[in-house]
């Protein structure tokens, strides 16, 4: 079933995606008033800013693992690392947003940003394509770890 592209295009779509649909209900539902309330950097970008971003490095992710299931010399682990990666993506809304609590979500950037590295050298070995596609989520991913460093320190 998911040797057909467009079906596995779109379950890989469906997962990726689920992470920004949880991530900006639990967003959008518990943000405020918390989030207007801390100090932040001046590096900070305006609000507006994250949502197209993340649709960009989302699409980018689902791209990444579709060319890569339709690789000749796929790993089955390099998938599951992948599923593995969307839930600790997932979870830093729900423990930032939801919780509230800068700390751990500090520490699950740090796991998340390690499974991206684990997935590039992984995707690489079989799917160049796959690896590029990932950069820079893994970029946006380090800053994102500067910002929640940053908003640790000043609250």
């Amino acid at each position: 079933m998911l040797k057909n592209k467009f079906i596995s295009f779109v379950l890989f779509f469906t997962i990726t995606f689920s992470a920004s649909f949880i991530g900006g209900l639990v967003t959008f539902n518990l943000k405020e008033p918390w989030y207007s309330q801390l100090i932040k950097s001046n590096f900070n970008p305006p609000d507006w800013i994250f949502a197209p971003v993340w649709t960009t490095l989302y699409l980018m992710m689902t791209l990444a693992i579709w060319f890569y299931w339709h690789s000749k010399n796929k790993d089955m682990n390099t998938v599951n690392i992948y599923f593995i990666h969307i839930f600790f993506n997932t979870t830093w809304s729900v423990v930032f947003f939801g919780f509230h609590s800068i700390l751990f979500a500090f520490i699950n950037l740090i796991i998340l940003i390690f499974l991206i590295i684990v997935l590039i050298f992984r995707f690489k070995r079989v799917n160049k394509v796959s690896a590029y596609l990932m950069i820079p989520y893994l970029l946006w991913s380090f800053f994102a770890l500067f910002l929640n460093f940053n908003l640790l320190l000043l609250n």
